[in-house]
């Protein structure tokens, strides 16, 4: 309860803070209270996570505090909204960049998911990307875009291409989210809405997936093919979620590719368009690798798993409701754009 708490804390002080100390401070709370989160199970796997996340946060927090030191030092403001020095401007985009595992910082973020429980890799492709999403939005219009336009480029390129030899379902998922945020990172300087609107449904889409795979306990690709015996229609809607995660119409996870593509063509950013939108294609094949081996009735091979029986059937309302919005927003898209 109380590291839960200090998640929330620290997630609302960051968000809502106007001023660098106290946003640093929101981030210090959330990093400080995800460790023993990720530490819980005492295996030598989640001890080496924990210390691999703690050395790449402590880092990003030092560099967050360098870069609105100098530029309280050069423009004497303290706002958050007021970065303008463009080293500070550069050290800040490192720092959030090393926050949310954006290519070429992205190496901790795989083995760190890969090492937590699934309810902690949940939280760390969530709900701790939004504090450094929140610091992006609100220094949007000082940040250099041929910096982001690389960033989003290459987390879309590396996502999508080491993803593809993963079996292990946590891995898969952490270079899901890089290819995602490379998504988010092209359009923030643009349209920071747009960038909050994918975010939200990136949460949605990813949180029905993890409560899925928690629910029938997958960890990895040989277990996932046998998991039809034990809930056959979490396993369908499982495989629709996948697909829409990979941006396929008319499922919900097109409209943040589509509103995104259509506006860096407004900003007469084709060339960008192009490239990311043919790199989102390597994504989509281990995400129809996924949905293949989550829907198939039979292993193609002999397999070392017992085949499961089919659990009494208990309420999995949140599940319901996720796969439902995970899989249904597109006619939607009108409104939840003119909200956004």
């Amino acid at each position: 309860l109380i590291f839960t708490m200090s998640l929330a804390a620290g997630t609302s002080i960051t968000i809502s803070s106007n001023h660098w100390i106290l946003a640093w401070t929101g981030l210090e709370i959330n990093t400080l209270a995800i460790i023993p989160l990720i530490s819980k199970s005492h295996h030598p796997r989640a001890i080496e996570a924990t210390i691999k996340y703690f050395l790449t946060q402590s880092t990003a927090s030092a560099l967050i505090l360098f870069s609105s030191l100098t530029n309280a030092w050069s423009t004497g403001q303290w706002d958050i909204t007021q970065l303008n020095h463009p080293t500070s401007c550069l050290i800040l985009t490192t720092a959030i960049a090393i926050k949310l595992g954006l290519v070429p910082f992205h190496f901790w973020f795989p083995e760190v998911l890969q090492g937590s429980q699934m309810t902690t890799a949940l939280l760390l492709s969530t709900l701790m990307k939004l504090p450094p999403i929140s610091l992006l939005f609100l220094t949007s219009q000082s940040l250099n875009p041929t910096l982001l336009t690389f960033l989003a480029i290459s987390s879309a390129l590396i996502g999508g291409w080491m993803g593809l030899n993963q079996t292990q379902t946590r891995k898969i998922l952490a270079f899901s989210s890089i290819s995602h945020l490379g998504w988010m990172t092209a359009v923030i300087i643009y349209n920071p809405h747009l960038t909050l609107l994918t975010y939200a449904l990136y949460v949605m889409m990813t949180t029905t997936l993890f409560l899925a795979l928690t629910y029938t306990k997958v960890l990895k690709l040989s277990t996932m093919l046998i998991s039809w015996t034990k809930t056959p229609m979490l396993n369908a809607t499982m495989m629709l979620t996948l697909l829409s995660l990979a941006g396929l119409p008319p499922l919900t996870g097109f409209v943040p590719k589509w509103l995104i593509i259509q506006e860096l063509i407004e900003q007469e950013m084709t060339p960008t368009a192009t490239i990311i939108s043919l790199l989102s294609l390597l994504g989509l094949f281990f995400y129809l690798r996924l949905a293949y081996h989550s829907t198939i009735t039979l292993p193609p091979n002999s397999s070392n798993h017992m085949k499961l029986w089919r659990s009494s059937k208990t309420s999995n309302t949140p599940t319901a409701i996720l796969s439902a919005l995970s899989t249904s927003l597109l006619p939607m898209s009108p409104l939840i754009a003119t909200i956004f």
